[in-house]
């Protein structure tokens, strides 16, 4: 008798249908296929096509499907019907809604366009929505930068023009030594963990330097467990030991850097780049010991020169950097790091950089005429992001790593660290920040950029705020992304005036997105004779976040998988160090609620209110939506926001509105790519091979290259002020700040929390991060992530938990010179002896996303937010200076210093607020 065995399907279809679109999980933009059924979205994978991923996708990737299946999805319009906060709102339509938003609009457009103040989060449309603000007329615009980045990408732009995060990334497949400052692991984490598992294949070794040892950090072959804000004093040590030893790449220095211009000396232009005749640097050519310039052929820049009394770059950073204050012995305590472990890896960077250099067999020519057979590389790469950046001592942490960077040659060669196209762009080659408002008129330009110096703050002439956040003034003069943090206490103190309408696109700023979190919303709520101080808001996301019951007008927005969106070289995208690319998102499901996507939304209240690029002659709409425009909106002749399928639907980069060019997105599995030639691929900033590819591609409008800035002119210009040097002068009590944060050469100074700290009784580091798995305050409301991450602990190093006597399931109460907050807490053994962390965002209010209210996020859920004040203490001088970064006006989240104090084990969370009324139609499903 014959067994007939069963057939088994083992690859069964999980779905009718296929689309490919970009996750919007976290900032990686990965691309995505998106299985449906019936269609509906049943699962969510990796696009093995996309170069960002190349399959591979996170779990915050594959739970985009609880995203837009949601309870706290926002269904309808509303209009606020009780008291701010309270929850009550009634449902519109999206007629009245408009038309209630232009009311209030309108008249300021007309009158006083910088009383609407428009600020956005974490969205990735940010020249769409400054390019919004900037036809409005306000001043005041700006995005999540000034929370989360700043000091990164001014760091980076203002010294090498790129910066870290997104804008770069290590030569994964030549680099022999791999060290990550600072680098959490929300960000970015998918190249990262496919990078990291490349160097792990071929035996390269990876080192962390970070208070916390999780995620990247833990499977690192080495960490270093520094104190929180001592970065850069470790980094110049390190500059320190290699000055010391010789171990630098002088031939690099010499060639593609500023350190062979000269410095002048002494009189009214001391500490400027001397400059010849026609205004030009120069160099003294090392052949003939005469001025030469310093692009010309065959140039040899001597780092040692002297002429006419004034020395080089190179001799002031040499003298700075190998004074004895920077060798290991004099930082090794403050850094929580032995000398003996600092010189160790100073050795290891040199040894890899110089006794293991490679080689690519490939020709070049460089930006002054000479031909290069080869392209030598030095295979040392780093990697850095927040934990850096979010101090009062930041910027010039970020601006030191690259000087690390640059003197091991390490930059953009083979084995070092590449920039991704548009960059690298010299600063020159950005903006100045426009700020120039007239009634019922435009901006005079962008409002973000970079400034040269003292002429390009926006002040007013009697020397006030021309923004409501204060950016771009002589507090914090490079403030190149707006300092968000600001906005609401300024607007409330109308410090430097008051707003009328305050317009927000996905920014928490009642819960995670703001400092002193239970005082802002108060401020929020804050009402004088009946009519509350800060008159109008008006508030769009997808979902029910806690800043929902504090707006006036809700405009509700769809989720990633129901909208277009451009990931842009105008703005974020998700080029290779080999491809410029883009890509889009577009509507894989339709809506099954009354939302519209927010930039359809904006272009229609842009039609609605007249403004000049988004209507016809006739005053008509010009774009009928996002998607509209995407194709149709040119920034610059033949330049729009997506290089691909430009034209007849074969340029590249340049090239006339193509009508079928999303269609052509969406064949090609919603990305589009533009190859580096071979003999572009590196010494980018120098290669006239790629020079000539960026214009083509639309980068630059003419060949821009440069050198890499050591001495940063533009800061010695903020310092010569405060010593009294030039026409414009900043506030008396403002010089002595400046002249120390605006050193053109890299320096470290003490955070400003560690001064407020001392002998204050505050002796420990509070810091906190992003899980892996979460990176958007969405995703301790995805029903899929919470089952990773449902709650939160405050983790204690083993010194703080045996000296109080912790144990498990006990709670602390944290006191910082801002207030006190009840924790529950957890024992960590791999973290910094004087810190103490916990992971950000999960914590939330009662009633907010549709969450239960016992659920864990609502209970044993915490913020630090509470513990850190917005502004620094008086000083006695009536100043009002935000708690941040000096230069950028960076949030120095991480500046925060505690005191821990063990309580009652049967304790609460605390504070516990109220509970927000559902926003969200009762009766619905909760999470």
């Amino acid at each position: 008798m014959m067994t007939v065995q069963p057939k088994i399907d083992t690859s069964p279809l999980v779905s009718d249908e296929i689309r490919k679109t970009t996750c919007y999980m976290c900032a990686c933009r990965c691309g995505i296929n998106v299985h449906l059924t019936s269609g509906k979205v049943s699962y969510i994978e990796g696009n093995r096509d996309h170069p960002i991923n190349k399959g591979v996708l996170c779990a915050k990737g594959a739970s985009g499907i609880m995203q837009v299946t949601a309870p706290s999805r926002l269904r309808a319009p509303l209009r606020r019907v009780g008291p701010r906060g309270s929850g009550a709102f009634e449902e519109i339509s999206w007629d009245e809604a408009l038309a209630l938003a232009v009311s209030w609009m309108a008249p300021l457009r007309e009158t006083a366009p910088e009383k609407l103040a428009f600020f956005t989060g974490r969205d990735q449309s940010q020249s769409f929505t400054g390019w919004w603000a900037q036809a409005f007329g306000t001043p005041n615009y700006a995005a999540h930068g000034g929370f989360c980045s700043v000091n990164m990408a001014a760091g980076g732009i203002y010294t090498i023009g790129g910066a870290f995060w997104e804008f770069g990334q290590p030569d994964w497949e030549r680099t022999k030594l791999f060290v990550l400052f600072g680098v959490a692991e929300d960000h970015d984490s998918n190249p990262i963990k496919i990078g990291l598992g490349r160097l792990k294949e071929r035996g390269a070794r990876v080192i962390g330097v970070n208070p916390i040892r999780t995620g990247y950090n833990a499977v690192a072959d080495d960490w270093l467990g520094i104190t929180p804000g001592t970065d850069g004093l470790l980094i110049l040590s390190l500059i320190h030991c290699l000055l010391e030893a010789g171990k630098v790449d002088l031939e690099y220095l010499a060639r593609f850097t500023n350190a062979p211009l000269l410095v002048v000396e002494d009189g009214p232009e001391k500490g400027m780049i001397a400059k010849n005749a026609e205004s030009q640097p120069f160099v003294i050519d090392r052949k003939t010991g005469q001025p030469a310039p310093w692009d010309g052929k065959g140039v040899q820049p001597d780092l040692g020169a002297t002429y006419q009394g004034n020395r080089t770059v190179f001799q002031h950073m040499a003298e700075r950097y190998l004074s004895p204050d920077y060798a290991p012995e004099a930082v090794a305590s403050r850094c929580g790091i032995a000398a003996d472990r600092i010189r160790a890896l100073a050795a290891e960077l040199a040894h890899v950089a110089f006794d293991q250099a490679i080689e690519i067999n490939q020709s070049w020519t460089d930006f002054r005429g000479d031909f290069h057979t080869t392209m030598p590389g030095r295979p040392v790469s780093f990697h850095a992001m927040r934990g850096i950046s979010a101090h009062s001592n930041g910027f010039q942490t970020a601006r030191a790593l690259h000087l690390l960077q640059i003197v091991l040659g390490t930059v953009e060669v083979p084995g070092g660290y590449r920039l991704k196209p548009p960059y690298p762009k010299p600063m020159e080659a950005h903006p100045t920040p426009h700020f120039v408002t007239a009634p019922g008129k435009p901006l005079s330009g962008p409002h973000l950029g970079y400034v040269r110096g003292p002429e390009n703050l926006a002040l007013k002439e009697d020397g006030s705020a021309i923004r409501i956040d204060k950016a771009f003034t002589w507090e914090n003069p490079f403030s190149a992304h707006g300092l968000m943090h600001m906005l609401i206490p300024n607007a409330h103190a109308g410090d430097p005036y008051k707003i009328d309408t305050l317009f927000l696109y996905m920014a928490n700023m009642a819960w995670n997105s703001s400092m002193n979190s239970a005082k802002v919303m108060e401020m929020l709520t804050d009402q004088v004779d009946g009519e509350y101080v800060i008159p109008r808001i008006i508030y769009s996301d997808a979902y029910a976040s806690e800043m929902v019951a504090y707006a006036d007008l809700i405009l509700p927005d769809t989720t990633y998988l129901e909208r277009h969106d451009c990931i842009s070289l105008l703005d974020r995208p998700i080029s290779e160090p080999d491809a410029a690319g883009d890509s889009i998102r577009w509507p894989v499901v339709e809506p099954d609620r009354d939302v519209r996507p927010f930039q359809s939304v904006l272009l229609d209240l842009g039609a609605r209110l007249g403004l000049a690029p988004m209507v016809n002659a006739d005053g008509t709409a010009r774009y009928k939506d996002y998607a509209d425009y995407i194709v149709n909106h040119i920034r610059r002749p033949g330049v729009g926001p997506l290089i691909g399928f430009r034209g007849d639907g074969t340029a590249e980069g340049r090239g006339d509105a193509n009508p079928d060019q999303l269609a052509r997105y969406i064949e090609n599995g919603g990305f589009y790519q533009a190859h580096v030639p071979e003999e572009a691929a590196f010494y980018k900033p120098w290669n006239m091979a790629y020079q000539d590819w960026a214009v083509k591609t639309s980068f630059y409008e003419t060949p821009q290259p440069y050198l890499f800035s050591i001495w940063s002119e533009p800061m010695r210009k903020f310092q010569a002020a405060a010593e009294g040097l030039g026409a414009i002068q900043p506030p008396d009590h403002l010089r002595a700040r400046l002249k120390q944060a605006m050193d053109p050469l890299p320096i470290w100074y003490p955070p400003f929390g560690d001064l407020e700290a001392s002998g204050w009784g505050y002796p420990v580091h509070a810091i906190t991060q992003r899980p892996m798995d979460m990176y958007h305050s969405w995703g301790s409301q995805n029903a899929w992530l919470r089952q990773i991450r449902g709650t939160n602990y405050l983790y204690l190093p083993t010194k703080i938990w045996t000296e109080q006597g912790f144990s498990e399931g006990d709670y602390a109460r944290v006191i910082s010179p801002n207030g006190g907050i009840t924790v529950p807490v957890a024992h960590m053994a791999a973290l910094n002896e004087n810190t103490v962390w916990t992971w950000n965002a999960i914590g939330k209010r009662k009633g907010a996303w549709a969450l239960d209210d016992a659920a864990p996020e609502a209970t044993t859920g915490f913020l630090l937010n509470h513990l850190i004040s917005e502004l620094l203490p008086d000083k006695g001088d009536g100043a009002r200076l935000s708690n941040s970064d000096p230069v950028t006006g960076q949030a120095a989240w991480f500046d925060l210093r505690v005191r821990i104090e063990r309580v009652d084990p049967r304790a609460q969370s605390e504070p516990s607020f109220g509970p927000i009324p559902h926003v969200v139609p009762q009766g619905k499903e909760r999470a």
